[in-house]
């Protein structure tokens, strides 16, 4: 009888394991940039490859980072939204185009619409592997500081914006 239990025992402690990780958010994987210096980059912006621009130019101000790609089909869901925070002048709003091709992304913003005061070129993926990008979109909040804030996986959406990113933007935004 007892040599039943030990497996039957194993079975359910997995079985309570797995059922406790089905019921996580995948959208809710914590980053251990939370809270520390967003990774430092020089890189080409998408319009113009002659100039640069560097996060430290940033310094100052809280801004999002959004990372974004044309082939991306959750991007063109989050970028209307993109584009309304843009318009309204709420924070500036910076592109780091991931994996792409700089003619397609360059048509792709034509045709949907520009909403980043900048967009940066990562054409192999580096700056993204920094910020732990899981995959495209993600946006960050940074702060005055250039401190990582918040940290959305996935695609902007009504609720993330209203419930969490536009109240910190003008928490941070208050604080000197």
């Amino acid at each position: 009888m007892m040599r039943f239990m030990l497996p039957l025992v194993a079975f359910l402690v997995m079985a309570i394991f797995l059922f406790a990780g089905l019921s996580l958010n995948p959208r809710q994987v914590p980053s251990p940039l939370i809270d520390k210096p967003a990774p430092e980059f020089t890189m080409q912006q998408l319009h113009n490859p002659e100039m640069k621009l560097a996060s430290k130019d940033n310094l100052g101000k809280v801004w999002l980072l959004n990372v974004w790609a044309s082939w991306c089909v959750a991007c063109r869901d989050e970028h209307p939204l993109l584009v309304q925070v843009a318009n309204a002048g709420i924070v500036p709003v910076y592109g780091l185009n991931y994996k792409d091709e700089r003619d397609t992304a360059i048509q792709w913003l034509r045709q949907f619409g520009d909403p980043y005061t900048v967009s940066v070129v990562d054409p192999e993926g580096r700056v993204g592997i920094d910020y732990g990008v899981y995959g495209v979109p993600e946006t960050y909040v940074i702060d005055k500081q250039g401190i990582i804030r918040h940290k959305q996986i996935g695609p902007v959406t009504v609720k993330s914006l209203q419930e969490t990113i536009l109240p910190l933007v003008k928490e941070l935004q208050g604080k000197s």
